[in-house]
């Protein structure tokens, strides 16, 4: 058998892990032999191959990003992708894919294996954690990582001008980051696209830290939104799979506290620091074992499932039941995080 893998969408610490996991695991003990697709989906369109065998995957398992390298390519939505697509797996004798991806990736998975009979497994993968079915995925835990240290390198230049410092950091839709990076970094509030906020409320928790000589942090997601407004874009461009571009809304909320408040306010956007350098222990062992896993699927012919972490166990669920919503924060969670905003 000879299995195609790709990465789809952002960079995400740990895509290497997984890679070297499939293949090791699929040449040692399956004696199958592997392609890789360049560049996410624009590799099976154009046919854009790379050779992927155990010497390629040696030393990638502590490396950043994806020896494979990622796009947002969408071939749905490409005149005659899905046959394109079909014709190039022909064409280097694939006879299964994995797809490792968030939710556009695997939602093209998806399509092509539940619709067209394209033989996929899928593996999860985002830092925002937004993917309904696995607890967790690989590259959240070192974005989170990243994101708490971040906060607490800003604490101390906070303090020392007491200034306000809005740090924004990724969540489009899902405020997993904002959450577990705020509470692990002592922010004093946290704002998440699930909960639109309140901006004199925010102003309020401001004021309140000033008044015992404690300068603020504010966590925000970058798709946080107040009640009365919408959601700051960077620009109106749309991908391939209909996402705008975000980002501003730290700098937005920074000038009205700063306006309402008297109190000088600077942002600190994370962006894509978020997704680089080199993966946790976390990431490495939770993308390793769902390597591990998808290749022991592929064996099995259990075409259009996706590897999912249930507690601590490895477990296949439906590409479609997987892609169908996304797993954003529970109320009481962010509930529990609010006693210490203010």
């Amino acid at each position: 058998m000879r299995v195609g893998v790709l990465t789809g969408g952002g960079d995400c610490p740990g895509l290497n892990a997984v890679i070297r996991a499939i293949v090791r695991k699929g040449v040692q003990e399956y004696g199958y032999e592997f392609t890789g697709f360049r560049d996410g989906w624009h590799g099976p369109l154009e046919g854009d191959t790379v050779p992927l065998d155990i010497p390629a995957v040696r030393g990638i398992l502590p490396r950043g990003g994806t020896i494979l390298g990622s796009s947002r390519t969408n071939p749905l939505k490409v005149e005659n992708g899905v046959r394109r697509v079909k014709d190039n797996l022909a064409k280097y004798e694939v006879d299964a894919l994995v797809a490792i991806g968030g939710e556009d990736t695997l939602g093209v998975a998806t399509a092509l294996s539940d619709d067209y009979g394209v033989p996929c497994v899928g593996v999860p993968k985002t830092i925002d954690n937004d993917l309904a079915a696995t607890d967790y995925t690989f590259g959240f835990d070192t974005a989170v990582n990243i994101a708490t240290e971040a906060i607490d390198r800003l604490h101390t230049t906070a303090e020392s001008h007491m200034r306000v410092l809005v740090v924004e950091v990724m969540g489009r839709h899902a405020g997993w980051i904002a959450l577990h990076s705020g509470l692990a970094g002592g922010a004093n509030a946290i704002l998440i696209p699930e909960q639109r906020f309140d901006l004199d409320q925010v102003c309020a928790w401001v004021e309140s830290r000033f008044k015992i000589r404690y300068a603020p942090i504010v966590v925000v997601a970058e798709g946080a939104m107040p009640k009365d407004g919408d959601m700051v874009l960077k620009d109106q461009t749309l991908d391939s799979f209909g996402h705008v571009r975000l980002s501003g809304v730290g700098e937005w909320l920074a000038k009205e506290i700063e306006r309402r408040t008297g109190k000088e306010a600077r942002t600190t956007v994370l962006g894509h620091v978020q997704r680089g350098g080199t993966p946790s222990a976390f990431d490495r062992w939770l993308a390793t074992r769902f390597g591990l896993h998808a290749i022991d699927a592929v064996r099995d012919r259990d075409w259009g499932k996706m590897v999912a972490l249930r507690g601590t166990e490895i477990v296949r669920v439906p590409l479609r039941d997987a892609t169908a919503q996304l797993k954003t924060v529970d109320p009481r969670l962010y509930t529990e995080a609010g006693v210490f905003f203010g």
